[in-house]
């Protein structure tokens, strides 16, 4: 007999498993009623999970009891760890009572996922290994993937690769397309971390092809979409990074998946700084935290505020910079287990020490930024992770070669004469193949060669620049030990040579030309530096009139020391008595051999026979330089006072 309340049973089953909305998530008229989310549909939205856990008391059969509750897990973990984490203990309880080892095996891939995301790397390195032994051959793609993760947290980047190369090994085997875009994804996102860019680019295109090819908007997908942009954010290819950011965003908003949405919004800090929209930039950052404690994540809540951070050091709030990258180290410790990030977080602390003059702090982050580097970035790791890469391409050629073999043998036996058509296309294709294989090692093994050239160039720039900085740490040290007023001012003009020489140095291994430097944006930095450290960013203003010009580093360090003499000469003695005043800078290529510099101030001049003020060593080194640059000097004594040299120059490249 049909009841009002069998009426009512009967009509919440319609509304939870109809097609309405939810993608035929349930159909229990069918023999296999569910269709696995990201698999069989991704019709839905984001209350799929909710879906899934009220559908878990209605279903008898352990298998599909199973697997719903291993999904509401796997999937609970890109929102809320703990959550997460409860569904996985509920089906390791129910899966040991049912004495099923696989599935138990299977929640322990899960229970790994989420243990590492938890910062417990060996907990989950144990657990996962133990799953090993368990679950069958087609468990091993996601398996390893985690596995893989583990060792990329602890920054042994080379064991990582190895898991990677083991995900793409079984999916050719098994002939798995989500495996094997599994496996080009995670070796992306490795040389991401090296600074390959050009080959992590590459293979994230790959693994967005398989997943493409499949019709799947998954976990995977999004984040390799996040990969993607990435790379291309960090080939400066800001229009396509901004693309795939937003493509990731979409699939992340969707269906809730918070882990990627905070690391897409981390990156979107760096882009919109990039572009200059600092409101967006700054919004992004509230982002990526407000994801980050969602998920209950202390990796994710790191990388936010180390981000949002960096944009305040970028921007000139030193001490807010500072606050956020201490709580962003704060919340890695003591069980963080990702020296790259922390790396990047000790480096950043440093630099903004070292704008804030807090130079002690400086030189103690940038200690530990080089212990956790000589760490994560070994010779080791790179060799290992370019041999893998190697390897990765070799299986392609011999699975394609081994494809070509089969077909030719099954035309063979159907009709000779296209066999022997075939074997001889196949002789042609051989000679192509091998010729063009030795050119393409030549072509690889000369950028392998020019890559690590530039990379040496560009490390001894960095530890020259660091060295510089050491210097100016210790002459702040020792002035501060000072008091007589004459010693303070000299030690200080020594600091801001130094700095001089040292944004040169910074500017080519941050750049992509490693034998010039852009003078515009040099004189700019190095100009804002000597107004704050006189004090006089609101009396004092400096024009740069103008263009970007490109000048060889034996002629812009030279440059750099007069225009840093003359500046600081004209804040001493050209504006006394609190008196406003603007300072001009101009360079200019008069000629392909002669550039012209011009600085000039309004102040109060001097005269020709006038003594001269101070110790008059700054007009000494003057005089040295222009003679090192084989330049010429004119003094104008105009109300105020002009400096114009002429120097001949080789052309910059």
């Amino acid at each position: 007999m049909i009841t009002g309340k069998n009426i009512i049973l009967a009509l919440f089953f319609v509304v939870l498993f109809s097609s309405s909305g939810n993608g035929q998530i349930f159909d229990f008229s069918k023999p296999d009623p569910y269709k696995k989310v990201f698999v069989e549909t991704d019709d839905f939205d984001v209350s799929y999970l909710q879906i899934l856990e009220d559908a878990l008391d209605k279903i008898e059969t352990d298998t599909l009891k199973f697997t719903v509750l291993n999904d509401l897990a796997y999937y609970w973990h890109t929102r809320n760890l703990t959550t997460a984490l409860g569904f996985t203990e509920k089906g390791l309880k129910l899966t040991n009572e049912k004495n099923n080892g696989l599935w138990h095996g299977r929640f322990q891939i899960t229970q790994g996922a989420i243990l590492l995301r938890q910062e417990k790397l060996d907990t989950a390195e144990v657990i996962l290994l133990e799953a090993a032994k368990k679950v069958e051959e087609t468990d091993f793609a996601f398996l390893n993937t985690q596995l893989g993760y583990v060792y990329e947290r602890r920054g042994q980047l080379g064991r990582a690769a190895d898991y990677a190369l083991k995900t793409f090994r079984l999916g050719e085997k098994l002939n798995d397309k989500k495996a094997l875009g599994i496996a080009y994804s995670d070796l992306s996102n490795l040389f991401w971390k090296q600074g390959k860019y050009e080959e992590g680019l590459e293979y994230g295109l790959k693994s967005l092809s398989f997943f493409e090819e499949l019709g799947l908007n998954d976990l995977d997908y999004d984040f390799t979409l996040y990969i993607v942009g990435n790379n291309y954010l960090s080939l400066k290819q800001y229009d396509k990074a901004m693309e795939y950011y937003e493509r990731s965003i979409e699939i992340g908003e969707h269906y809730g998946f918070y882990n990627n949405l905070s690391d897409v919004y981390i990156s979107l800090v760096d882009l919109y700084a990039f572009l200059n929209q600092l409101n967006k930039a700054e919004e992004a950052g509230k982002n990526a935290i407000k994801y980050a404690y969602l998920l209950d994540n202390a990796f994710m809540l790191m990388r936010s505020y180390l981000s949002v951070g960096e944009l305040q050091s970028d921007n000139g709030n030193y001490p807010g910079a500072i606050e956020n990258i201490q709580k962003s180290i704060e919340v890695a410790t003591p069980n963080f287990g990702d020296g790259f990030f922390l790396s990047k977080a000790y480096n950043s602390l440093g630099k903004a020490y070292a704008k804030n003059e807090q130079y002690q702090e400086a030189y103690k982050a940038f200690s530990e930024y080089d212990s956790l580097n000589r760490i994560v970035f070994t010779a080791e790791a790179d060799q290992r992770i370019s041999r893998l890469q190697t390897e990765f391409e070799v299986a392609q050629k011999e699975n394609t070669i081994q494809l070509q073999e089969t077909k030719l043998l099954q035309q063979k036996t159907s009709q000779n004469l296209i066999s022997l058509i075939a074997s001889l296309l196949l002789l042609f294709l051989l000679v192509l193949f091998i010729s063009f294989r030795n050119n393409r090692k030549k072509n690889k093994r000369l950028r392998k060669q020019n890559k690590e050239k530039e990379f040496l160039l560009k490390e001894i720039h960095h530890r020259v620049k660091n060295n510089l900085e050491v210097v100016s740490s210790l002459l702040a040290l020792q002035t501060a030990q000072v008091k007589d007023p004459n010693v303070v001012s000299a030690m200080k003009e020594s600091q801001n040579r130094v700095y001089s020489m040292s944004i040169i140095h910074q500017r080519l291994y941050q750049s992509n030309h490693l034998s010039t430097i852009e003078m515009k944006d040099y004189f700019f930095n190095l100009g804002t530096h000597i107004l704050d450290s006189f004090g006089e960013e609101e009396r004092i203003k400096i024009n740069y009139k103008m263009a970007e010009l490109h000048l060889d580093v034996d002629t812009a360090v030279p440059l750099g020391l007069i225009v840093n003499e003359l500046l600081t000469n004209s804040l001493k003695y050209a504006f006394p008595n609190e008196r406003q005043g603007v300072i001009t800078i101009d360079l200019s290529r008069k000629s392909a051999e002669n550039i012209q510099l011009l600085v000039k101030d309004n102040g109060i001049g001097q005269t020709r026979d006038g003594p001269i003020k101070g110790t008059g060593f700054g007009k000494k080194l003057i005089e040295l330089l222009t003679k090192q640059l084989d330049g010429t000097r004119q003094v104008i004594h105009t109300p105020g006072t002009q400096y114009l040299f002429e120097f001949k120059v080789h052309k910059a490249v």
